[in-house]
């Protein structure tokens, strides 16, 4: 059974695969998101606290995901371009992810057994759902879709 998040490796957009062995020891946030989402503003706030923190050791990592209401239907350099264009998007952009059903990422598997959601749901519910990970590659929260990165700044700043 993984136990963090250096059990897993993910794509890149160019389909290269890295392993997350080499964000041990840093704090994470990742988030499942897409271009087309009423919650799309929130890569400003994610922008930022990748800013505000990154020098202390946190990352914002992103996945693309096209499961909800087709709202990430473009290929890796459409995504990647809109998001240097209109939000000068700076962290780590992944490939695209399923992440629920029978392709579902298996690190997106772990992140909703490690942090399920209201009421025990392990599924994700829409775009921009976050996990917060500690130095430690463990799982220590999860965040809604409707949570505003700056909400999320006290949580991180508590673990760094």
């Amino acid at each position: 059974m993984p136990q963090t998040i250096a059990d897993f490796t993910a794509h890149l957009p160019n389909g290269e695969t890295i392993s997350l062995a080499d964000r041990l020891g840093k704090v994470l946030l990742v988030v499942n998101t897409a271009s087309k989402c009423g919650f799309t503003p929130q890569y400003d706030g994610l922008e930022k606290l990748w800013r505000d923190y990154g020098d202390r050791g946190f990352e914002v990592i992103a996945f693309p995901c096209n499961q909800f209401g087709g709202q990430e239907p473009g290929s890796a350099e459409e995504i990647g371009e809109f998001c240097r264009v209109n939000f000068g998007l700076s962290f780590p952009l992944m490939g695209k992810v399923e992440v629920n059903g029978p392709d579902a990422d298996p690190l997106w598997n772990w992140l909703k057994d490690s942090a399920p959601g209201i009421l025990g749901t392990k599924k994700i519910k829409w775009n921009f759902t976050k996990f917060l990970i500690g130095r430690d590659g463990r799982v220590v929260r999860r965040f809604a879709p409707n949570v505003k990165p700056e909400a999320i700044a006290g949580a991180i700043e508590n673990i760094l």
